[in-house]
């Protein structure tokens, strides 16, 4: 290849992923996914997010150590995308927050387009995903920001938001056979309550999104962001419950990933996920700087959970290492 070619594949490299990092070197590029997620598997792991640009659709990129990221070699695509806008593919705008779900040898990607939710799958984790019949899960309003959790009983739950004024968390039984949700099981999670949830620095309807759900010690966590994304104050908190469906408590921790804490606007939107070592993180994205929202850099903070002592209800307190947070980086195929 020649270096004129090299330069060229070098700087649109650098237009898909990001802007040079201060290393100063073409092919170190900061990662801009919004409403990033991790699947981690084999000793890999692997993160997608909103991309908010063409082509239209989700990529993937792969690291053993968090911090470097390349488009894996079993990629379909020098790009990385493992599902594109296309005749296979439910919607044509707005592909927003995905999730990565593996179940009896086959990967599911649950994604937002055209304000719904909608599931493909594929028989390897770097794609291409594709529908058996491209249509959203639910089609009888507007819902998004999927998250497809599987009890201890094999009973899945999707957690989403639907609209009514505002953004709010709601959470359904889910047939993943027929790939619908069951109506009669839908329940609201919970209201925006908390001074945190609301600040006055963007105004808006009432905004709680991105759900996460884990389970430790019997004990449901669903983790979330709240306020616009657009609002510097835009954070992450927790709930828990002893039941999928609630009634939910929100923690006093709350929130335990905000500007005031991590030291970037506009900081949530993520998911958990653990290490090799069984070490938890959060994923997440802030504003690109102090004064413009976009494009959203991916961002990633180890946790830690302590039980009080002087508490017998067996609950965590959530909280992150904010001396840790990761600045993943881009470095080709």
């Amino acid at each position: 290849m020649t270096r004129l070619k090299t330069t060229a594949l070098l700087l649109l490299l650098v237009f898909y992923y990001g802007t040079t990092t201060a290393q100063n070197k073409p092919s170190d590029c900061e990662i801009f996914f919004a409403d990033p997620t991790i699947h981690v598997e084999n000793g890999k792991y692997y993160l997608s997010g909103t991309r908010n640009k063409g082509p239209l659709g989700f990529a993937i990129l792969e690291s053993y150590n968090l911090v470097d990221w390349k488009v894996p070699e079993t990629a379909d695509n020098d790009m990385g995308m493992i599902l594109a806008v296309g005749e296979h593919v439910y919607g044509s705008k707005g592909f927003w927050a995905p999730q990565f779900l593996k179940e009896n040898g086959r990967y599911y990607l649950t994604y937002t387009a055209n304000e719904h939710v909608a599931i493909a799958s594929s028989p390897t984790l770097t794609g291409t995903y594709t529908h058996s019949a491209a249509v959203p899960i639910d089609n009888t309003e507007k819902n998004i920001d999927s998250y497809i959790y599987k009890d201890d009983d094999g009973t899945y739950y999707l957690y989403h938001v639907r609209f009514n004024n505002g953004n709010f968390l709601w959470v359904a039984e889910y047939d993943m056979e027929q790939a619908q949700i069951k109506p009669e099981t839908l329940t609201q999670c919970f209201s925006n309550t908390e001074d945190w949830e609301a600040t006055p620095n963007y105004e808006s309807a009432p905004i709680m999104e991105g759900p996460t759900v884990i389970k430790l010690d019997g004990v449901y966590y669903l983790f979330y962001s709240a306020n616009h994304f657009m609002n510097i104050d835009y954070a992450v908190g927790y709930a828990t419950a002893t039941s999928p469906y609630g009634p939910w408590k929100k923690h006093p921790n709350s929130p335990i990933i905000h500007r005031s804490i991590v030291g970037e606007n506009g900081s949530g939107h993520g998911d958990v996920f653990y290490d090799q070592n069984n070490q938890a993180y959060y994923v997440y994205h802030v504003h690109y700087s102090d004064t413009q929202v976009a494009p959203r850099r991916t961002r990633i903070v180890p946790l830690e959970f302590a039980l009080d002592p002087n508490s017998d209800d067996n609950i965590y307190s959530v909280t992150v290492k904010s001396d840790q947070v990761i600045k993943p980086v881009y470095w080709g195929k």
